[in-house]
């Protein structure tokens, strides 16, 4: 099936500013990407913002899809690490947002609430998740450290991209998105019963 113009600047506006970086990639760099002209390109974009814009709408929509944990569920350690390596997966496919993130959402000011819902959509995941390991007597934290760990959490899956990138600037394509559930498997062992605590440890090391 033919996949059509609007779709095909979409996708080689993302792997540019991923690439690249967001910055470093005008609309004439990528009309010439996809071998169309600026005049086409601009019929259905009238600038990079809106190119942005339509991509995070997506990233948008799968991290609200993903972070939806319902609350009543009794979440395993498997279930937890799946949807870690979910997560790692969905940045990694829109990382040009996170390898500057400050300065991206400086530029881009209708996304910075968005972001911040996000941001908060994935705390209140983790606390989730949490909540139901502890009920179901695997995880043992009292409410002052889980809102540490939940805060770090988010924090470690914020950042990641840019930590990791310090380690090969010059190819921004070799992120290694396990190595972010590595560490976030190693931030909830301290917290697990020790049966599931040797398992979280067992499961990080295929991220290793």
């Amino acid at each position: 099936m033919k996949v059509k113009t609007r779709d095909r600047i979409l996708d080689a506006s993302l792997s540019l500013f991923n690439s690249i970086g967001e910055p470093n990639v005008t609309t004439l760099l990528i009309s010439d990407e996809i071998d169309i002209s600026p005049g086409n390109l601009y019929y259905h974009f009238k600038s990079k913002g809106d190119i942005v814009s339509e991509l995070f709408d997506r990233y948008e929509a799968e991290l609200l899809e993903l972070v939806s944990v319902p609350e009543d569920a009794d979440i395993s350690l498997d279930q937890q690490g799946f949807f870690l390596h979910m997560l790692f997966e969905a940045i990694a496919r829109y990382r040009f947002l996170y390898q500057d993130l400050v300065n991206v959402l400086s530029r881009y000011d209708s996304l910075q609430n968005r972001f911040r819902r996000l941001l908060r959509k994935k705390q209140h995941a983790f606390r989730v998740i949490c909540a139901s390991m502890k009920r179901q007597e695997i995880m043992t934290i009292d409410e002052r450290e889980l809102d540490a760990l939940c805060e770090q959490l988010t924090l470690t899956l914020c950042y990641w991209v840019s930590y990791d990138s310090l380690s090969h600037l010059n190819d921004r394509d070799s992120i290694d998105p396990g190595r972010g559930v590595f560490q976030m498997m190693n931030l909830l062992a301290p917290y697990l019963r020790e049966e599931e605590r040797q398992q979280a440890r067992a499961m990080s090391m295929d991220y290793f």
